[in-house]
């Protein structure tokens, strides 16, 4: 066995990658990576079985290397998968680069393709000189730490045996074992950012240090293992420091700004709502803003609210709703039941805040469910004078969120019965000369 198998042997073990029982797709398209990675899966004894796309981007050449890879599967008696794609299509019909579009069609059949043949995962033969050309695009966007980790030998079903080696050994390799393989002529045009980082970047280091490449990728690697420090160690401040009610991220400012690195701590969170690095720096250097300060992601809001900042998805105001009579219905994902009965020695009031007791005559149908209004006013239980919604829920220390997330329920003439789990309108209660109880409830659905 050679050294460079020896090699990817021990990688393989080391992380993982591969059971001697398995059966696996090596992503092939004819060039000297994937064309070493089929073989020396194929020397080492693994089940495997080739796959080839056409995206038809390189005319002539498109087909020189499908039929490179036909060939060599036929020598070595491996079965071949093809596919072809309009990628230009595609790309347009998606409005995304060539770039990602032939990503997108690869990997999409990739797992087609392994679900139907029930293949235990999808070999790639992405190297060390790829890893390391990753990490400096990534530092060059500034995609913070993980992105310094290049590429990972392992990432869901897609496996990477041949990492543990530069591109000069894989070449090395091949011309060993007397094996050919193509070159695609767009590797060789500085066009792209990975291209003039693999043309002319690289080159000037490997001037400044031979083992530049090598000693990128042990950096890379190190930085691996402090990342699983460091992410044990945000999960538990996350933990610390927040919690979720209503389908909400409840965050308590205190706490966030006693943990060693706030600024981290919230980028862990709020980043996987949307908020942009930019706008997660600025909440996060301004976190004394008074309540009510709002920042907004596509999908979410994020409010400032008493101590707390608070994370909930962005809900339309429900669309007006109308009740004709008393019975069961449906709607903003609740179920709402109204009930009519007699006011007589067994009836009691409900003190359940989903339930609401009223006069059933002094009530008007339609009734109509809906948003709370601006200006909306009503007569609280209990109380004489009438008071704006708005000035209630303040009252009552209700955030921003919650007061858009409120709903009133309304007759035919535009009074307020109730605002749905606060408080019925004093006008409606029920009282010694009530003879018909309305009962109006609601449950999630």
């Amino acid at each position: 066995m050679t050294s460079v198998s020896n090699r990817v042997v021990q990688y393989i073990e080391r992380h993982g990658l591969l059971k001697a029982s398995g059966k696996y797709i090596v992503a092939l398209s004819g060039g000297a990576d994937s064309v070493a990675l089929l073989l020396l899966l194929r020397t080492l004894g693994y089940c495997v079985e080739a796959a080839h796309c056409n995206f038809h981007l390189r005319g002539a050449e498109s087909d020189r290397d499908e039929d490179f890879v036909k060939n060599l599967c036929n020598r070595h008696d491996v079965p071949l998968h093809l596919v072809h794609f309009d990628t230009k299509e595609y790309a347009s019909l998606h409005k995304v680069s060539i770039e990602m579009a032939a990503r997108n069609l690869r990997y999409a059949w990739f797992n087609q393709l392994a679900s139907d043949i029930h293949a235990d995962g999808i070999c790639v033969a992405h190297h060390r000189n790829d890893s390391v050309e990753t990490l400096l695009i990534n530092l060059l966007r500034g995609t913070g730490i993980h992105g310094l980790t290049g590429i990972r030998p392992l990432n869901g079903n897609i496996i990477r045996p041949l990492l543990c080696l530069s591109r000069a050994e894989i070449e090395q390799y091949l011309h060993s074992i007397g094996q050919d393989y193509i070159t695609d002529s767009t590797n060789l045009v500085d066009d792209v950012v990975r291209n003039k980082i693999r043309l002319n970047i690289m080159p000037l280091l490997r001037e400044i240090n031979p083992s530049a490449d090598e000693c990128i990728q042990q950096t890379a690697e190190r930085i691996s293992d402090a990342i699983a420090v460091y992410d044990n160690a945000i999960e538990a401040s996350v933990k610390r420091v927040s919690y979720s009610k209503d389908n909400c991220l409840h965050i308590d400012i205190s706490k966030l700004i006693s943990e060693p690195s706030p600024e981290c701590v919230l980028f862990k969170m709020l980043s996987s709502f949307g908020f942009s690095p930019l706008q997660i720096e600025n909440i996060s250097s301004n976190l004394y803003l008074p309540t009510g300060s709002i920042f907004s992601s596509y999908n979410y809001d994020l409010l400032f609210d008493r101590g707390e900042i608070v994370v909930c998805e962005k809900h339309a105001p429900m669309k007006p709703f109308k009740i004709p009579e008393p019975g069961i219905y449906v709607s903003g994902g609740l179920k709402w039941r109204v009930q009519q009965v007699p006011v007589d020695d067994t009836f009691t009031i409900s003190l359940d805040s989903d339930v609401a007791t009223i006069d059933a005559s002094r009530v008007k149908f339609p009734l109509t469910i809906r948003s709370v209004d601006n200006g909306d006013r009503f007569i609280p239980f209990g109380m004489k004078g009438s008071k704006l919604v708005s000035d209630y829920l303040t009252d009552r220390k209700r955030s921003v969120f919650e007061k858009k997330s409120k709903l009133v329920i309304a007759d035919s003439e535009g009074d307020i019965l109730w605002l749905v789990g606060e408080r019925t309108d004093n006008r409606f209660r029920i009282d010694d000369n009530s003879k018909e109880a309305l009962i109006l409830s609601f449950e999630r659905q």
